[in-house]
């Protein structure tokens, strides 16, 4: 979920013209203590970059918590728990039950709010839940390679995906 990017519109993703008219969008600076923002050059629509939401889900069975090895980029092949990007208008914890059926194939009740972690220079926002598994057993589903549970001891602490996965599960168990 955690990927390098800037909060202004310097990276290959940028928008390069105008949703409203199809102007090109040039960088301006508008006020002193903002960034610069792109700005259509023939009606002046400002379009904002704005971050990804992320909605995460950690379960857990007899006390292990329940992880996916990645099937996509980023971060192929490294550990992550279930989760992904909110569809514009989804509820932030129906994304993360959603998320935990389609890549582990379970239906979770989310349980409480973990944490929300940010990064400077990140485009995502990262909301991780605890949550109970209430059906199913953890398989691979869309996007994984692998499922396995792991205690705390257990984690692959140098294979995990992004700092806010280290981040939460050192949260979680309280580290």
């Amino acid at each position: 979920m955690d990927s390098p990017s800037s909060s202004h519109a310097t990276n290959e993703d940028a928008a390069r013209f105008c949703v409203r008219c199809g102007g090109s969008l040039v960088s301006r600076q508008l006020k002193a203590i903002e960034p610069s923002r792109l700005v259509c050059s023939l009606c002046s629509y400002v379009h904002y970059h704005d971050p990804k939401v992320a909605a995460c889900v950690i379960c857990e069975i007899d006390g292990k918590v329940v992880l996916l090895r990645r099937g996509i980029e980023p971060s192929y092949g490294q550990w992550v728990f279930p989760g992904g990007f909110l569809d514009r208008g989804e509820r932030v914890e129906d994304a993360a039950v959603r998320e935990a059926r389609e890549e582990v194939n379970v239906e979770v009740r989310v349980q409480r709010l973990l944490n929300v972690y940010s990064y400077p220079g990140h485009p995502v926002v990262v909301v991780v839940y605890v949550g109970d598994i209430v059906s199913g057993v953890p398989s691979v589903g869309d996007e994984a390679i692998e499922v396995s549970l792991f205690g705390y001891d257990e984690i692959p602490w140098s294979e995990l995906a992004f700092p806010s996965t280290r981040q939460a599960l050192r949260e979680y168990f309280g580290e």
